[in-house]
C-alpha cells in the first residue's frame, strides 16, 4: 500500500506527468514559474525539468555549464547543473530540444519560500509607513514570485507565475514579511534574493500539508486515513469503492426483481461520504496540491511561515500539525532539514474567548522549536489588539532575517532568538526565573518593572498577579499571600503586551513553568489516593491517549476517585473531586469507557464524597449512580433510577445501539437528582459534552451540549485508594 501511495500522492521528483499532458505539448516546455528574472539557489545543485516528446534530446546551458538528457517514455525530463556561487550579473538559461527556450535575466542567490495565511500574504502597501517604503524599494537584485490561489484534490505538476524585479512600481504588492526579510538579507550579504510567495489569507495549516506529513505523526492518523481514503489507487479507497459497487449490484438485482413483481423498492445505497473528494481550500492537502507540489524540486534555502490565527484554539495539537507540515515539506523536497522560520501570532482580542486559549497556542508554537533547524519570531511588542494584522511587518521581516543570518549565513555573533526560560527555583517566598538568549541582560521597553507575571502555590485559588524585578538574566517574582510559590506564568492572556525584553530589544514570549497544585492537594479527601490515569481533555478524540497510565502498578483498591479541573470564561474555573466505593476490581475499566475497554456500568455507587469549588456539589456520604458506557443512549429511565425522568437526559437513561456509539461517562447524586460530572461523546474532541453539575437547557447531564471547546483548560485524573502499597 505504501509504495502505491508514494507514487500516487507524493512523488520524490516532479518529473512525473500524465501522458495526455505531454501529447498536447510536443515542444519542449518548462514549468510555468521558470521565467525571466528568476533566482536560482546558490551553492545547491540546480535542477531543471519539464516536458517534451518521449525520446526527445534535451540540452540545457547556463553560464558555461551544460547538460543533456532525453525525454522519458512519459514525456518528461530532468537535468541537474552544477552548483554555482551567487551571481549578480544576469545570466541566460537555454533549453534546446525540437524548439529552443531562452530565460533571461537569471540570477544566482538565496531563495526563500514564504507561506501561511493573511499575515504572510499581507502586502507592503498595507504596512506601516508604506508610502516611504514603496518609494525607496529600488532593489533590482530582489525578485518576487506570487503563486495564484488554487486548491486541488490531486497534486498538480505545474504552476503559471511570473517573477518580478523589485522596484517602486511593483514592491507594494510583495509579501511584506518576506520583502523586509529579503531587504535585510540583501543588504547584509550583497547577493540576490528570490521570494516565492505561496500564501492564502484565512487558511489553516492542514491544507498546506502533504500526505506524508500526516502519515508520520501518530496523533494525526485520523487526518491521514481521511486523505488516503479519498485517494484513488490506495487500498482503503479501492476496497471501499468495491464494497459500494457490490452493494449497488445487489440493490440493482433486488430492484429489478421488485419491478417485475410490482413491489416497493428500498432506496439505493448512498455513496460513501469517506470516498467523496475534498472540496474546500481548508481541507487537508488541498493547498499543498495546488500551490506547493509543483514547486517541489526547485532548490530553496529555506521557508518562512506566518500562520496560526485559523488554528489558534487547538493548543498543543497545533504542534503536531506543524510537525506534519515541516517534516512533510522536508521529506518531499529531499533537501534534508532545511531552515524553517516562523512568526508567533500576535496578541488579539478574539471576542469573548477565554484569554488563556491564545496563551496555550503560543506555547504550542514555541514548542515547534524542538524540531531541528527551526526558529520562532516573537512579536507581542508590535501587536494591534483591535486588528489581527499588525501593520509593522518591518520588525517581523528583520527578525526573520536575523534568524537566517545567525543560523545559515555565519553571523554567529547576532542575538536572533528572543529570551526564553532556562530554569527557575524557589528562594524563600519568591521564585527566581533565569532566562537564556538575553543579549547581555534583561530589560524593559519602558524602563518600568516587568509586567504580566503571575504565580500560584498551595492553598491559592488560582494564579495571582506578581511583583517582578530584574537582576541581570533573572527575574525575581513574588506576591502577597503566596508563601510557597510552585509555578509562574508570563503574558498568559490573549491581550498581553508585556514590556520585558532582552538587551537587544527582542521581546520575551508567553511562557510558564512549575507545578500547578491540583485541587486534590487542597482537601483531605485525597489522602492515601494514588493517581492511575491523567488525561488532557483538550486532546479528546476517537482514541483516548492518557498522558499518565499507571494501571499496571496497582492491583488491589477499595475506593475510586475522579478529579476534574476546568477553566473557562463561560463557566468560570471549576474543580471537583468525587470519590466512591470501588464499583469494579478491574483497574482497566475505571477510566473513560471507550469501546475498546469493554467497560459498561449502569449502577448505584455507595459512600460518595465530593469536594468542589461549586458549592452545590459538596457532599458527604451520599448514594450515587454512574452511567459509564460507549453506547448510544436515550432519555427513557428503563433502569428505574429513583427520581430519573423518562423524557429528559438526566441521572437515569437507557442504553441503545450501537455499542461503539455516542458514549457516556457520568457520575450522579441520585437523591439530589444532580449530575456531578459528565463527559459524553468524547470522540468529537472539542465537540464533546463536558460539565460539572446539572446543565441548563433541554438536558441535565450535558448530552448534546457540544461544549468541550468552551474550556480553555480541562483535565481529568483518575485515582484509587490501594489496599496494598503500589509497585515502585
Amino acid at each position: 500500500m505504501k509504495r502505491t501511495l508514494a507514487r500516487t500522492l507524493f512523488p520524490v521528483t516532479l518529473a512525473v506527468s500524465l501522458c495526455t499532458h505531454t501529447l498536447c505539448h510536443a515542444a519542449v516546455r518548462l514549468p510555468g514559474f521558470f521565467g525571466d528574472h528568476m533566482v536560482l539557489q546558490q551553492e545547491s545543485e540546480i535542477s531543471i525539468w519539464g516536458w517534451c516528446d518521449p525520446g526527445e534530446d534535451i540540452r540545457v546551458t547556463l553560464a558555461g555549464n551544460e547538460a543533456t538528457t532525453s525525454g522519458d517514455s512519459s514525456g518528461t525530463w530532468r537535468i541537474a547543473l552544477p552548483a554555482m556561487f551567487a551571481q549578480t550579473e544576469p545570466l541566460t538559461l537555454r533549453v534546446e530540444g525540437t524548439n529552443t527556450l531562452k530565460i533571461n535575466d537569471v540570477l544566482i542567490g538565496e531563495v526563500w519560500l514564504c507561506s501561511g495565511q493573511s499575515n504572510m500574504e499581507w502586502t507592503v502597501d498595507r504596512s506601516t509607513n508604506h508610502d516611504a517604503e514603496i518609494a525607496t524599494a529600488d532593489y533590482p537584485l530582489i525578485r518576487h514570485l506570487k503563486i495564484a490561489k488554487r486548491s486541488s484534490t490531486t497534486p498538480l505538476d505545474d504552476i503559471e507565475a511570473d517573477w518580478t524585479v523589485c522596484s517602486p512600481d511593483v514592491a507594494g504588492s510583495y509579501t511584506a514579511a518576506g520583502y523586509f526579510m529579503a531587504r535585510t538579507l540583501h543588504k547584509e550579504l550583497g547577493v540576490p534574493v528570490g521570494l516565492i510567495n505561496s500564501s492564502w489569507g484565512g487558511t489553516r495549516v492542514e491544507p498546506w500539508t502533504p500526505p506524508i506529513g500526516f502519515e508520520n505523526v501518530p496523533k494525526l492518523q485520523n487526518i491521514y486515513q481521511s486523505v488516503i481514503g479519498r485517494t484513488p489507487g490506495t487500498e482503503q479507497y479501492q476496497n471501499k469503492l468495491q464494497q459500494f459497487i457490490n452493494s449497488n449490484k445487489a440493490w440493482n438485482q433486488q430492484a429489478e426483481s421488485s419491478l417485475t413483481k410490482t413491489e416497493a423498492v428500498k432506496p439505493s445505497p448512498t455513496y460513501p461520504q469517506e470516498l467523496k473528494p475534498f472540496t474546500s481550500p481548508q481541507d487537508p492537502t488541498m493547498l499543498y496540491n495546488g500551490m506547493i507540489h509543483a514547486l517541489v524540486g526547485f532548490p530553496i534555502r529555506g521557508a518562512i511561515w506566518y500562520q496560526g490565527e485559523s488554528n489558534h484554539t487547538e493548543g498543543m495539537l497545533y504542534f503536531e500539525k506543524k510537525k506534519a507540515l515541516i517534516e512533510g515539506w522536508r521529506s518531499v523536497w529531499g533537501q534534508g532539514d532545511f531552515p524553517f522560520y516562523y512568526v508567533q501570532i500576535a496578541p488579539f482580542q478574539y471576542g469573548n474567548e477565554d484569554g488563556t486559549v491564545l496563551a496555550r497556542f503560543w506555547e504550542a508554537q514555541a514548542a515547534v522549536q524542538q524540531l531541528p533547524n527551526t526558529g520562532m519570531v516573537v512579536i507581542n511588542d508590535i501587536a494591534t489588539l483591535d486588528d489581527i494584522h499588525p501593520p509593522n511587518k518591518q520588525d517581523v521581516g528583520n527578525r526573520l532575517a536575523m534568524l537566517a543570518l545567525k543560523n545559515n549565513y555565519g553571523k554567529i555573533d547576532i542575538v536572533a532568538e528572543s529570551p526564553a526560560v532556562d530554569s527557575f527555583q524557589l528562594a524563600g517566598e519568591k521564585l527566581v526565573v533565569t532566562f537564556k538568549n538575553t543579549g547581555g541582560g534583561l530589560t524593559t521597553r519602558d524602563a518600568k518593572p516587568p509586567t504580566h507575571f503571575e504565580i500560584i502555590g498551595p492553598g491559592i485559588g488560582g494564579f495571582v498577579p506578581a511583583t517582578a524585578t530584574i537582576h541581570g538574566d533573572t527575574v525575581v517574582v513574588s506576591a502577597d499571600g503566596v508563601t510557597t510559590p510552585t509555578a509562574f506564568r508570563f503574558a498568559w492572556d490573549k491581550s498581553a503586551e508585556p514590556n520585558l525584553t532582552g538587551g537587544t530589544g527582542l521581546p520575551v514570549g508567553a511562557c510558564r513553568a512549575g507545578e500547578v497544585p491540583d485541587y486534590l492537594s487542597l482537601n483531605s479527601l485525597g489522602q492515601n489516593y494514588e493517581l492511575v490515569y491523567e488525561l488532557d481533555l483538550n486532546e479528546l478524540g476517537s482514541t483516548i491517549h492518557y498522558s499518565i497510565d499507571r494501571s499496571e502498578d496497582i492491583t488491589d483498591f477499595d475506593r475510586i476517585g475522579y478529579l476534574v479541573e476546568l477553566e473557562s470564561s463561560a463557566y468560570g474555573n471549576q474543580s471537583l473531586f468525587v470519590a466512591m466505593d470501588a464499583f469494579t476490581d478491574d483497574i482497566k475499566k475505571i477510566g473513560v469507557p471507550e469501546f475498546s475497554t469493554d467497560a459498561f456500568f449502569q449502577q448505584s455507587v455507595e459512600n460518595v464524597e465530593t469536594y468542589s469549588t461549586v458549592p452545590s456539589l459538596n457532599h458527604k456520604n451520599i448514594d450515587g449512580n454512574i452511567e459509564f458506557w460507549s453506547n448510544n443512549y436515550a432519555p427513557n429511565n428503563t433502569s428505574k433510577v429513583p427520581g430519573g425522568s423518562d423524557s429528559l437526559y438526566d441521572i437515569g437513561d437507557s442504553i441503545a445501539e450501537p455499542l461503539n456509539g455516542y458514549g457516556s461517562m457520568q457520575i450522579h447524586n441520585t437523591k439530589g437528582k444532580q449530575t456531578l460530572f459528565s463527559l459524553n461523546h468524547w470522540g468529537m474532541g472539542d465537540g464533546a459534552d463536558l460539565g460539572l453539575g446539572n446543565s441548563e437547557g433541554s438536558t441535565r447531564d450535558w448530552t448534546f451540549t457540544k461544549n468541550a471547546g468552551d474550556y480553555s483548560s480541562k483535565r481529568l485524573r483518575v485515582y484509587v485508594r490501594p489496599t496494598h502499597t503500589p509497585a515502585q
